[in-house]
């Protein structure tokens, strides 16, 4: 009998410690599945870094956009102050005994030269519309020598690059004591404004401004 208990107390002491070791084995096996990824977390983690990414890129596309914008608005302030300083370097009117020509423009014989190289006085520019943009003589912007002439090659801006720029300029006569009323067509008085802009024919946008210069100028009546 005593044979008997002892194989069931040994039984039961066995049964005990195969299952302390299987719990064992089964908490390790847990502990190992909590240390890794499982399929979802890894697709969340690729989705967060994609997101990231994508707001990276977004960022750098955009800081590239406002240089280039940055970089066309500097350009184009340049061309319009150029183009205001050879206007207002100009004469007021051709002929000093009629400063008040309503019909503001150039002549045929202004008109046929290569570029604005004729033109001596500052109505002569009204209704430019020129592109690309050009110097006095003709020669585009960015290839020109400043002299009527073409630079060298290797110091030349590529065609293409101001190839949808546009100069435009309008003279006009304004009030003597607001100048920033335009008179009606047909009326004249002793000051006009002259206003400069370069434009960009864009592809998405259609035609904006990049830059814009107005100045007045009066005509001072000689002394009796």
């Amino acid at each position: 009998m005593s044979s008997g208990i002892s194989a069931t107390v040994g039984k039961s002491f066995d049964e005990r410690a195969a299952s302390r070791a299987g719990t064992g084995q089964s908490r390790a096996g847990a502990g190992q599945s909590r240390s890794g990824f499982s399929l979802a977390e890894a697709l969340v983690a690729i989705a967060m870094a994609a997101i990231a990414a994508s707001a990276l890129l977004m960022g750098t596309y955009a800081s590239l956009q406002n240089a280039q914008e940055a970089w066309k608005r500097a350009v184009a302030a340049g061309m319009a102050q150029q183009l205001m300083d050879e206007i207002v370097g100009n004469k007021y009117c051709a002929y000093a005994n009629n400063p008040y020509e309503t019909n503001l423009g150039r002549s045929s014989w202004e008109a046929a030269g290569t570029g604005r190289e004729r033109y001596n006085d500052i109505d002569d520019y009204n209704g430019i519309r020129t592109q690309p943009p050009t110097d006095l003589w003709g020669v585009r912007l960015g290839m020109d020598d400043g002299q009527g002439g073409v630079r060298h090659p290797a110091f030349q801006a590529p065609p293409e690059l101001f190839d949808s720029w546009r100069q435009e300029v309008d003279v006009y006569y304004v009030s003597e004591t607001n100048p920033n009323q335009r008179l009606s067509l047909g009326q004249v008085s002793n000051v006009r404004a002259v206003e400069v802009r370069i434009m960009e024919n864009d592809p998405q946008r259609g035609w904006r401004e990049l830059a814009r210069l107005r100045r007045i100028v009066a005509y001072v009546p000689p002394p009796p």
